[in-house]
C-alpha cells in the first residue's frame, strides 16, 4: 500500500461512515460544510478566519456556512473576549448527542456490500484493531 492508496481507502471509509450516519431521506452534507463542521469539532472555540485557513475555504464561505449552521442550532458562536472583531465557533451540545446516536449505527452490511464480501467480520476486526492502535497511541485521524 502506498500513500495514495491509503488516502483513497480512508476517503472511501469516510463516505461509508457518513452514509450510515445520515438519517433516512436526508441529503448528503456538502463537502465544504462537512470540512467546516469537522474543523470546528476538532478545534472548538476557533475564530472564523482560522477555520478558513485550516480548511482552505474562502472566509466568506466559512462565515456564511457558520451563520446557517448557527441558525439551524448546529453551532454556537460568541465574540472573542480578547478581540471583539472575531467570532469564536463551537459545536452545539445537541450536535454531539445526534452524532453519538447516528454514529452508533452498525456498518458491517455497508462494508460487506462495498467490499463485495459475504462476511465482513475479518475486515471489521482489522479496522477495529487499527482504530484501537491509533487510540492507544493518541493519534486518532484528526491531524
Amino acid at each position: 500500500m502506498n500513500a495514495l492508496d491509503l488516502y483513497l481507502l480512508g476517503r472511501r471509509l469516510m463516505k461509508l461512515g457518513e452514509g450510515a450516519m445520515r438519517p433516512p431521506g436526508a441529503p448528503p452534507v456538502p463537502t465544504g460544510v462537512r470540512l467546516i463542521v469537522t474543523d470546528i469539532a476538532e478545534h472548538p472555540g476557533s475564530p472564523i478566519g482560522t477555520i478558513a485557513r485550516r480548511t482552505g475555504l474562502p472566509q466568506s464561505h466559512v462565515s456564511h456556512s457558520v451563520a446557517r449552521l448557527r441558525d439551524r442550532g448546529a453551532v454556537e458562536t460568541e465574540g472573542d473576549p480578547t478581540d471583539g472583531r472575531r467570532t469564536l465557533v463551537r459545536l452545539s451540545p445537541t450536535v454531539s448527542t445526534r452524532a453519538a446516536r447516528h454514529g452508533a449505527a452498525g456498518i458491517d452490511a455497508q462494508l460487506a456490500e462495498a467490499a463485495g464480501l459475504e462476511d465482513p467480520s475479518e475486515v471489521v476486526a482489522t479496522l477495529e484493531a487499527l482504530l484501537a492502535g491509533f487510540r492507544r497511541n493518541g493519534k486518532e485521524a484528526r491531524e
